[in-house]
């Protein structure tokens, strides 16, 4: 009898845990990026790995010095190992930052590089999937009212979204041409 229970016990506990995942992979994580264009960040007939950057567009240094680095990352590879990733930038102002704004604001850096913006919701989300750390900054007496402090990583991931590696925020490409170059086929 033990052994039944035992049994149905982890029956249960496993389809527990994949609902769980399921219900946290469906969240709303809808992402819009040009001419407000849905961006399925997790869609499995795309192959190519993903390059997420999670920051935003009034950002004063430190998102322009990742972008910036991501954009001579991908400058520095091949066209044919180009293809295999898609590198996105998802804005943690979604207040401020349209899909139009981000994705223009993205193109600055590089024309891979998609912008994106969605609800709050979506953006908490995702960061949360990722252990982004994010929080509003009140700025007084500043026109900009508010900044986002956030953590600043470059995340590979698969088309599911599962986390390869990520890159920490770097002063020079290298690091990203390294981890493209170890992951490209």
């Amino acid at each position: 009898m033990k052994k039944f229970i035992l049994i149905i016990a982890l029956i249960l506990l496993g389809f527990g845990a994949k609902q769980t995942y399921l219900s946290y992979s469906k969240a709303d994580s809808t992402l819009y990026g040009l001419e407000n264009k849905k961006i399925d960040l997790f869609d499995l007939s795309d192959p190519r790995i993903r390059i997420v950057y999670f920051g935003f567009t009034r950002c004063p240094d430190v998102c322009p010095t990742s972008l910036a680095m991501l954009s001579g990352a991908l400058n520095q590879i091949n066209n044919n190992t180009l293809t295999q990733f898609r590198p996105i930038f998802i804005t943690l102002d979604p207040e401020r930052d349209s899909p139009e704004h981000s994705a223009e604001y993205a193109h600055y850096f590089h024309s891979s590089i998609e912008g994106s913006s969605g609800s709050i919701e979506a953006v908490t989300t995702l960061a949360d999937r990722y252990n982004v750390i994010f929080h509003k900054t009140e700025l007084a007496d500043s026109a900009l009212e508010y900044t986002i402090d956030h953590s600043s990583y470059f995340y590979f991931l698969k088309p599911d979204g599962t986390l390869i590696t990520k890159v920490p925020h770097t002063t020079t490409p290298d690091p990203i041409v390294e981890t493209i170059l170890s992951l490209s086929q």
